[in-house]
């Protein structure tokens, strides 16, 4: 899994029947220090994850795990929204801090 940061949402009004309904996100992917990296993502989202919230992205044949996605083509699903993020006892994400 990866931490990132969604930026958008795709929308795509021709694609395979198996994703109608299917929320796409852009995600930009992020360092263990929250830093933005240069790398993005398109991820399935299958907990209704919103612009700017950070979340746990997870990738390739793992995914047909989730339930619904088993017939899915897809490699990255939105796995979590994380609240917070702490790396040798400094906080480094909060979600509560963002929105205040």
């Amino acid at each position: 899994m990866q931490i990132a940061k969604v930026r958008g949402t795709v929308v795509s009004t021709q694609k395979d029947p198996s994703l109608r309904g299917v929320k796409l996100l852009l995600l930009q992917l992020l360092d263990e220090e929250g830093r933005v990296l240069p790398e993005y993502e398109v991820a399935a989202d299958s907990v209704g994850a919103g612009v700017d919230e950070w979340v746990l992205v997870s990738r390739g044949s793992v995914v047909r795990q989730i339930l619904g996605n088993e017939q899915r083509p897809v490699d990255a699903a939105v796995v979590a929204i994380i609240d917070t993020v702490n790396v040798e006892n400094r906080l480094i994400y909060s979600k509560k801090d963002q929105y205040r």
